[in-house]
């Protein structure tokens, strides 16, 4: 560019001579047929080397103003590119910095050792401010990390964020389950969803059991139980339908929520009446001695029920129904005879030839309760005849 400046000052004095010469040349020329006079020739030759000397002179000023311009700005603008950058950033312990340029808008990298792994921003920017962007990052070693699998170590609990820098300013993102953090947002923290929904609250995310992991969260459930299609939650595993169980050829394998149950029905024994077994479920009296009052008032048949339920189960709730198949005398009666836990439960005449049996207190579980459901048949307030059902309830530790 100096050369450039030059060179068009000295062809300004060539043109500015040349105009000179061809002023000369005029004047001389409009009087072709007479000669000059020698004085006036000489005079105008002076004239001519008076200009020449004063362009030079001016040439020369002008000359020394732009050197001295073009000096100034030479020591302004290296003074702006050494002042401009940022302090040189130090490389982390057991690590190494990347980029050697510390000028506003570069970036400097950092990578850690193998054994460890970093924990801060990946790459900093050197801003406009002349500080770099973030902070410094360290290096972890991994060791520190190798924690029980439920529960996230804090290595992979924070990390990172991801930031991009653009017209001097600066935007930082974390990725899905994490939220930003840290005093210049470079930092990355897990959030724990099992902890902001915890159970039993409404919108809670699992059944059972809710097991936090970086970024994200998996449900588990009890043994008896698989993972619903939507990972949340829990349903039972049905070990009798599958084989799944270790029940004798002489039991029956009953499912219960959360596991299985083997049950032994048997006849029961008593001194005046005998029962024979006539179906997997039923036992039924034997004819009874003429006027043996005593066989009479046992039972003529048991029927035996197993039933299922969760925890905590809301009440009142029905469980079973009882029916006579037909009514030999003018009276129909339906009771409690017995059990364990009857005051859970209660009887009530449902139609005509029909009693329920009722839940009518939750039971907190895991709880084996009885239910003996009496139906009497009389005529002119004569018994004819008494109908035992048995119902067992296995009641789960688990609320689904």
């Amino acid at each position: 560019m100096r050369m450039e400046l030059l060179s068009r000052m000295k062809a300004a004095g060539v043109v500015t001579l040349m105009m000179m010469m061809i002023s000369l040349h005029q004047i001389y020329s409009s009087s072709a047929q007479e000669c000059p006079p020698t004085h006036d020739l000489l005079n105008s030759l002076r004239q001519v080397e008076k200009m020449l000397a004063v362009h030079e002179t001016s040439y020369q000023q002008g000359l020394r103003s732009l050197k001295k311009k073009i000096s100034a700005l030479h020591n302004s603008t290296m003074a702006v590119f050494k002042i401009a950058s940022c302090p040189k950033p130090d490389p982390p312990a057991h690590g190494r910095r990347l980029g050697r340029v510390f000028g506003i808008g570069h970036e400097v990298h950092f990578l850690c050792k193998s054994g460890y792994e970093l924990i801060g921003p990946r790459t900093r920017v050197c801003l406009e401010s002349l500080k770099w962007s973030g902070q410094q990052p360290m290096c972890r070693p991994t060791s520190l990390s190798h924690q029980s699998p439920t529960s996230s170590s804090p290595s992979s609990s924070v990390r990172p964020s991801h930031c991009t820098h653009f017209l001097g300013s600066t935007r930082c993102t974390c990725d899905v389950g994490f939220t930003i953090s840290g005093r210049d947002n470079n930092i990355c923290t897990d959030i724990d969803e099992c902890h902001l929904f915890p159970l039993g609250q409404p919108g809670r995310l699992c059944v059972h059991q809710c097991v936090n992991t970086p970024g994200s969260f998996h449900c588990i459930c009890p043994s008896g139980y698989d993972l619903t299609r939507d990972g949340r939650g829990c349903t039972d595993i049905d070990e009798c339908e599958t084989r799944m169980h270790n029940c004798t050829a002489d039991q029956l394998c009953v499912n219960t929520y959360g596991g299985f149950q083997c049950v032994t029905v048997e006849c029961p024994r008593m001194k005046n009446a005998t029962y024979i077994k006539t179906s997997s479920m039923r036992c039924e009296r034997n004819p009874c001695m003429l006027g043996d009052k005593a066989c009479t008032q046992a039972p003529n048949s048991i029927s035996f029920h197993f039933l299922s339920v969760v925890s905590n189960m809301s009440a009142p709730r029905i469980l079973f129904r009882v029916s006579a198949a037909r009514v030999l005398g003018d009276t129909l009666r339906f009771g409690l005879a017995g059990g364990r836990g009857r005051g859970h439960f209660s009887v009530q005449r449902s139609g005509r030839q029909t009693g329920t049996l009722l839940l009518v207190t939750p039971i907190k579980g895991p709880a084996t309760l009885e239910a003996e459901v009496e139906m009497s048949e009389l005529e002119h307030n004569t018994l004819l005849g008494r109908y035992l059902t048995k119902v067992t309830l296995f009641v789960s530790p688990y609320e689904f």
